[in-house]
């Protein structure tokens, strides 16, 4: 835990190197032009073999997520500020088995409000949302797996290929149907995403670490290769090692590589230099 926000405090005590990012005039004028109902996080289509067990039709599985925002005022709010809905879903569908079931589907609503921020020559370096959330799978009974938070997420461009982010939490109304959660989830996790060909290939990286003592967290790296002509539609190759990848299995270890479709999200473009 120590060494995973070691690393995100010198990531973000680096001085910045990029050159010529958005004004405070140009990012408004943008927000003024793009739609007001877009992507949240990356969508994708992926499918993929556990490392950790045996494969089989049974432990071999897609997963897909679904991920939206919509924007309620496009006038900016009080303190150069935007306020907005999310919503996304993420599945996870055994459909190599006989009637390909789903195993399990979570479900992360939300309200947030978001707010960038400027250097000293008035260009935007960072962006810091607020939400509150709630995510369920949706079922009842021994199966229920649900919880409410608070979350605060600041995203900053490091380099001219780097963005790096941080997201932390505070729960409630959670313990009666998963009231070890944290212990796997922890408070927060580590994001970033590195830009090695504008628009062609990047590498992302997640981290998380739960509040037990032994390691129990994840590490996700994704790598995307986008061979089509649009700008954000990428093949993907993600790695998910350790809990909390799903709610109803968020104590059990997984380990699984997978392949697929992604739309990459453009929400910290905004962060990065422009040529």
């Amino acid at each position: 835990m120590k060494i995973l926000f070691a690393l995100f405090t010198f990531c973000f005590l680096l001085k910045p190197v990029y050159a010529q990012r958005l004004t405070k005039e140009e990012l408004q004028d943008s927000v003024k032009t793009i739609p007001s109902f877009t992507i949240h996080k990356d969508n994708y289509f992926i499918t993929g073999v556990p490392t950790h067990t045996g494969i089989s039709k049974k432990t071999a599985d897609a997963k897909y997520q679904v991920s939206f925002k919509q924007l309620l005022f496009r006038k900016k709010v009080p303190q150069d500020s935007y306020l907005f809905l999310k919503y996304t879903q993420k599945a996870f569908w055994n459909i190599y088995e006989f009637s390909s079931p789903f195993e399990e589907i979570n479900f992360n609503p939300g309200i947030a409000y978001s707010k960038y921020f400027y250097d000293k020559d008035n260009r935007v370096n960072s962006l810091a949302t607020l939400a509150l959330e709630h995510e369920s799978n949706g079922r009842d009974s021994i199966y229920s797996r649900s919880w409410n938070f608070v979350s605060l997420e600041y995203y900053r461009a490091i380099s001219k290929k780097l963005v790096a982010g941080v997201k932390a939490w505070l729960p409630f109304y959670y313990k009666e149907s998963n009231p070890d959660l944290m212990d796997y989830s922890g408070y927060g996790q580590l994001n970033f995403d590195y830009e090695f060909i504008p628009n062609r290939l990047y590498a992302q990286l997640m981290l998380q670490k739960g509040l037990s003592l032994d390691w129990k967290g994840a590490a996700r790296p994704r790598i995307l290769y986008n061979p089509f002509n649009s700008v954000n539609q990428f093949i993907v190759l993600e790695w998910f090692t350790g809990y909390d990848e799903n709610l109803i299995e968020y104590d059990q270890y997984r380990s699984v590589i997978r392949i697929g479709f992604l739309l990459k999200s453009n929400e910290f473009d905004f962060l990065r230099a422009r040529k």
